[in-house]
């Protein structure tokens, strides 16, 4: 096997971890609120407090990999990421799991940036595409079986193997990363980590935001894909108000990702002859469709909560994907590292703050209002946030993008 999909496999399996943690948790919110008398704000917290993880530890990731090495830093990642995934499914109370999660993303939140920086420095400009649809199909793939896996869990089990399923692939992960991936020789006068280090990689990073595609697919991303996760957290307090079980809750999410191969598909197959902009434009309002008629599910629907999750799926993924294609067109090699982190620092930003504002406006709305109109509101505001990055697409330079793919 070739030393660049060894690579690609550490990172895509780091990149399922991630999402697994996203998905299989939020199944069993209903669970952990019972048996901990959580909140509706402590249970955002469980998914905010591993987002804030991953955010913290992305900054410094530039300067700990030149310190430590990327194999180094990814083996390291996963031995703390395992420890406190053992912990958060030991936990007694709802504050000792919030903290757990924390630990939890300062250990994973390594393995995307580094991973990522890696592939994408080892796969040329032509073949990224390739290598962006196979990310976007585990994006798809996980969190479509994860949450029916997770909710199956819940049922025989408890809530706590949701995070005890996390074990067995952190250590696979880990076999593989300490086998496949080359150690790095420590630098002899490692440089430490002061302000001057640390305002330096900022300005660099903030430097990158001048160019307008990677600031386009950043915005795309901080908006859509976090806005449908902080949807699909108030439409499980819904679809359970309605009587649907967490198997069936989470088997929604079966349909979502069969219409995401369907946007993945044709991102990969389009994206170098179209260019991002018509593919962006149709896919945010897909999904903008789909969030709009969530508030159509009744106690009776069948059909229509599988078609709104195929919409959705479908447009997100479609604009997630030609996002990601997007983003590191024009980063030269040598600024990747920095590229890489500053989109996963929006990634996360995206996944932390779309639950928290969600489930936070949902909270607020059933104070001044009924519950069924506060579900209502929420997901009518979740379709006019998904349509925020509107304008910006309508300006991107198709022919300058194009020229940019051309071989």
């Amino acid at each position: 096997m070739a030393y660049r999909n060894k690579i690609a496999w550490v990172y895509l399996l780091g990149f399922a971890l991630d999402l697994v943690n996203m998905f299989a948790a939020s199944i069993a919110y209903p669970d952990i609120s019972q048996e901990l008398q959580a909140s509706v704000g402590q249970l955002a917290w469980i998914g905010n407090a591993y987002m804030l993880g991953l955010i913290l530890i992305i900054m410094p990731s530039v300067w700990l990999t030149q310190i430590v090495g990327e194999k180094r830093l990814i083996v390291l990642s996963l031995v703390l990421f395992s420890v406190a995934s053992w912990c958060v499914a030991r936990a007694t109370s709802i504050e000792a799991l919030i903290g757990w999660r924390l630990l939890q993303g300062l250990g994973g939140g390594l393995l995307i940036p580094v991973g990522q920086a890696m592939a994408y420095r080892h796969f040329p400009i032509r073949d990224r595409a390739r290598l962006t649809s196979v990310i976007l199909l585990v994006a798809l793939l996980v969190p479509a079986l994860s949450p029916a896996l997770g909710g199956w869990m819940v049922e025989a089990l408890s809530w706590r193997w949701v995070f005890y399923a996390n074990l067995p692939l952190a250590l696979i992960t880990l076999l593989l990363a300490g086998c496949w991936l080359k150690t790095e020789p420590r630098p002899d006068n490692p440089s430490p980590l002061d302000y001057r280090r640390v305002r330096t990689g900022a300005i660099n990073m903030g430097r990158l935001l001048k160019g307008p595609l990677l600031r386009v697919a950043m915005l795309t991303y901080l908006f859509i894909p976090g806005i449908f996760i902080g949807t699909q957290l108030v439409s499980i307090l819904y679809l359970h108000q309605l009587g649907f079980s967490a198997t069936q809750t989470g088997a929604l999410m079966l349909p979502w990702a069969l219409a995401s191969v369907l946007g993945i598909t044709l991102s990969r197959y389009q994206f170098n002859r179209l260019g991002p902009k018509p593919l962006l434009l149709l896919g945010m309002s897909a999904q903008a469709v789909g969030i709009a008629l969530l508030i159509q599910i009744d106690d009776s629907s069948t059909w229509l909560p599988m078609a709104l999750y195929a919409l959705m799926g479908f447009g997100g993924s479609l604009s997630s994907s030609t996002a990601q294609n997007t983003a590191f067109i024009d980063i030269s090699p040598e600024h990747m590292g920095h590229a890489s982190a500053l989109f996963n620092i929006n990634r996360q930003l995206s996944f932390l703050l779309g639950p928290a504002l969600m489930m936070a406006l949902f909270g607020a709305l059933t104070a001044i209002t009924s519950t069924p109109h506060a579900f209502a509101l929420c997901f009518a505001i979740g379709c006019a946030l998904t349509l925020v990055p509107l304008v910006p697409v309508l300006r991107l330079d198709t022919p300058r993008v194009l020229a940019l793919l051309a071989p």
